[in-house]
């Protein structure tokens, strides 16, 4: 394609300042989590690390979880962001865990 393209196009194609970035990650809760103590870490997850850094999750499971992180609006996740999700999985009863490099949403 050319270089020379314009802003349109660019949004369009999601390339230069339109290209979003953003991470995968996987975790397995320990055997000993409760359903209870499961729906707690995750809505923590949720409030501390992900809604706290303007992010969004989407994924799912149940002891295994599996799920992709982007910004809430466009942009690009940093590796402050991932630096963010492994700190707080270390600090719970998981294994497993997985945090993928970044890569570009609509091209990788």
């Amino acid at each position: 394609m050319a270089k020379n393209r314009s802003r349109r196009l660019r949004k369009k194609l999601r390339v230069d300042e339109f290209q979003e970035l953003g991470f995968d990650v996987n975790w397995t809760f320990e055997d000993s989590v409760t359903e209870s103590q499961i729906d707690e870490i995750v809505d923590k997850f949720i409030d501390d690390v992900i809604e706290a850094r303007k992010l969004g999750f989407h994924g799912g499971g149940h002891k295994e979880w599996e799920g992709i992180i982007a910004t809430q609006t466009l942009g690009k996740c940093t590796e402050e962001d991932m630096a963010a999700v492994k700190a707080f999985w270390a600090e719970q009863p998981a294994k497993d865990v997985e945090v993928s490099a970044l890569y570009d949403l609509y091209w990788d």
